[in-house]
């Protein structure tokens, strides 16, 4: 697979007008034909779609979650979801443009959503869920600094907001981060730095 390089990227919080560019880059590094330029594709898992504009509006609007994109001149290149959740954080809704995949910009993304929810909610975990036969993209993580757990949990079958499966073993695993102490960002500051969501 060739690997575009990633130009220079900055980090924001997302806004509603970046919802249908948001909904396009998620389903681009999962799901289809498109996926299949990266490596982190489950189209041989899971057909149909990842998410929808419901979907990516919930997380922006909810109190607790924000949303960070990666952007270079205007185009988003990638997004995650982080959620307080009182004392860990939950990460997903990962996503990098798959002819970028391999170039660092998802290992940036992930430090800076870590970074977040350290210095801002005092998140002393990360937790997230990934499918457990993607043996690769656990392997990834790992990398990184997640503990496999063994923690399984159903995957939604059933349920087509989530997908239509291609086999029925597919499960979900809990990994966890222990995140290095951070200065927390008061209330106060935190308002300045989180823009609304119209």
């Amino acid at each position: 697979m060739d690997v575009q390089p990633v130009a220079p990227a900055t980090f924001r919080t997302a806004t509603a007008a970046d919802v249908p560019a948001l909904v396009a880059l998620i389903e681009s590094a999962y799901r289809g034909e498109s996926s299949r330029a990266g490596w982190t594709t489950e189209a041989d898992l899971v057909q149909g779609r990842r998410t929808d504009s419901e979907g990516v509006l919930a997380v922006l609007r909810g109190p607790d979650s924000r949303m960070l994109v990666a952007e270079s001149d205007g185009a988003l290149l990638g997004c995650c979801q982080v959620e307080d959740r009182r004392g860990h954080a939950y990460f997903g809704m990962f996503a990098v443009r798959p002819e970028l995949q391999g170039g660092g910009l998802g290992r940036r993304l992930l430090a800076e959503a870590e970074r977040l929810a350290g210095a801002e909610w005092g998140a002393r975990q990360m937790h997230m869920t990934v499918i457990s036969v993607r043996e690769d993209l656990i392997a990834w993580y790992v990398r990184r600094g997640y503990a496999r757990t063994g923690q399984l949990s159903d995957f939604p079958y059933g349920n087509e907001r989530f997908g239509r499966p291609t086999r029925g073993d597919l499960r979900f695993e809990l990994l966890v981060k222990e995140l290095r102490e951070m200065p927390q960002v008061s209330a106060g500051e935190r308002e300045h730095v989180r823009p609304r969501v119209g």
